[in-house]
């Protein structure tokens, strides 16, 4: 039995980043522009702090000015919303993201809104939702935009006329990046927990992308044989050997059970390695394009 392709997500992050740096350099050497990228931190969750540190040292091997600020967990919201502001203002930052999630106590809504939408580069601002659903120029969320171009690189430019599926409908991913895929002229269905017969629904789909967060949620019998599947989920779980297991070791999963629709779908991204580099590297991308915005380039 075949299997399918297995979708580089670290080689095309390795591009992307490449292509960043050259245009850094070009935004540099001929208009003195550097593209500036401010990331705040609030609390000490040992995940965030690794994606924070993952995000200013690319964005300084990629040629950016980079700023992380952390805060105590304990920071109040109107101190927190000053410093988005502050960034808003601040000439030499192009791209503010704050980590999410905040500690308890502090607004993510209000402290989203707060940042200025052309600085966005999360692109979680109100602002940039409807631009995104209007077809309009628009900061869009990472994860989203990583998926969009595996897409591309796996099927061509013309998407047009597949059937898509998007398990999930959160803000983050799965609204967002149904609405990429509608801008590439697919036929698209958002499927989630509520979805009646969501078997029969994924299997109609010639791209599959599942972001639900639940671990193996997606067997391979729900997949339509030749298919394109993204695995946005990234879960945490015991590994199926018991003696790892008991020791308390875990391993990384999506939300497809990789073991058997590798043996059915067409290509696949695996977990990790698949959606996952794409993320910090189209950061880097959203805040070279809001650089060249706000300087009208």
């Amino acid at each position: 039995m075949s299997e399918a392709r297995l979708i580089d997500g670290r080689a095309a992050a390795d591009s992307l980043r490449s292509q960043v740096a050259s245009e850094v350099a070009d935004l540099k050497g001929r208009f003195g522009v550097t593209p500036g990228l401010a990331v705040v931190l609030v609390g000490e969750d040992p995940a965030s702090q690794v994606y924070v540190r993952s995000k200013g040292e690319q964005s300084l091997a990629a040629g950016m000015h980079s700023v992380t600020h952390r805060l105590s967990a304990d920071t109040p919201q109107d101190v927190l919303i000053g410093l988005v502001r502050s960034l808003n203002a601040d000439p030499a930052i192009h791209g503010i993201l704050v980590q999410m999630p905040l500690p308890r106590g502090l607004d993510e809504k209000a402290v989203v809104e707060a940042i200025d939408p052309d600085k966005d580069v999360d692109g979680l601002h109100v602002v940039n939702a409807g631009r995104l659903s209007q077809g309009l120029p628009a900061l869009s969320p990472c994860t989203p935009v990583g998926c969009m171009i595996l897409l591309r690189q796996t099927l061509g430019e013309d998407l047009s006329g597949l059937r898509a599926v998007v398990v999930g409908r959160s803000i983050l991913v799965g609204r967002p990046v149904a609405q990429l895929l509608l801008q590439a002229d697919c036929t698209v269905t958002i499927a989630h927990s509520r979805t009646r017969d969501l078997a029969a629904v994924c299997r109609e789909a010639d791209i599959l992308v599942a972001a639900v967060g639940r671990p193996r949620m997606i067997p391979g019998d729900w997949i339509r044989p030749g298919a394109t599947v993204i695995d946005v989920g990234i879960n945490r779980v015991p590994f199926d050997d018991p003696a790892k297991a008991a020791e308390g070791r875990t391993k990384l999963v999506g939300d497809v059970d990789f073991k058997s629709a590798r043996h059915i779908a067409g290509a696949i991204t695996p977990v990790p390695n698949g959606v996952g580099p794409m993320t910090v590297a189209c950061l880097l991308a959203n805040t070279v394009t809001a650089a060249r915005r706000i300087h009208g380039l």
